[in-house]
């Protein structure tokens, strides 16, 4: 299991576009790697599909994407035509790598199986995990969610859009914040150095009578 922050580990590995070493591959942008319990199940289709939709909106923000399924190459291909058929576009084959782990080794190393799902033949299938890497191939947020359970891809969107400001500026994103949306200035900034930094900076009153709750507008 890796920790945040930490390095992510480095991998060579087949998938549908051939063989990639993990680093290399993500070179200077961000990257998101999202599991799947296997090909041609249907809650994993559907989540394909809709990074299909959202593949312009990633790429406008730097992300490389690539999914992992615990099946082979060719496999991951004739699915990925299922994949592009329900999105309903227009294209020779997905617009992301699928990586092949068909003796898990991957998903035991970095943590994804779920132990309540399994296949026809025993085996965990690997849970829908997802891990965002910045540009440093440091883990900047993972989540791990179970087999049955379908991810949100417009929160990863808002997740990278608030990994990728508060990367640069000193601030701290809210609760349901969007794009766009009000900051909070971080702690660690001191009163004078954020009233440089945020001269629209304000302070919300509160009982305690401590000044920590303090917006501004998105940098």
């Amino acid at each position: 299991m890796v920790n945040l922050g930490e390095v992510f580990p480095n991998f060579t590995a087949s998938t549908s576009e051939g063989t990639i070493t993990f680093h290399d591959w993500i070179g200077d942008s961000w990257a998101i790697l999202f599991s799947h319990p296997a090909d041609y199940t249907p809650v994993c289709t559907t989540e394909l599909a809709r990074v299909v939709k959202l593949g312009p909106e990633f790429k406008k923000r730097g992300v490389k994407l690539i999914a992992l399924s615990c099946d082979d190459v060719e496999s991951h291909k004739g699915w990925g035509k299922d994949v592009i058929a329900f999105a309903d576009c227009k294209m020779d084959k997905l617009p992301y790598p699928i990586i092949a782990d068909e003796k898990r080794e991957l998903a035991v190393k970095l943590g994804m199986l779920d132990p309540d799902e399994r296949t026809k033949e025993g085996l965990p299938l690997t849970a829908r995990a997802v891990f965002i890497i910045g540009p440093d191939k440091k883990l900047k947020l993972s989540i791990l969610y179970p087999a049955t359970t379908g991810r949100n891809f417009n929160e990863l969107l808002r997740v990278v859009d608030s990994l990728q400001l508060t990367a640069t500026k000193k601030v701290a994103t809210p609760v349901d914040w969007q794009q766009g949306d009000s900051c909070m200035v971080l702690p660690t900034v001191s009163k004078d150095e954020a009233a440089k930094l945020f001269p629209k900076m304000e302070v919300k009153s509160l009982p305690s009578g401590k000044e920590y709750l303090r917006y501004t507008p998105q940098p």
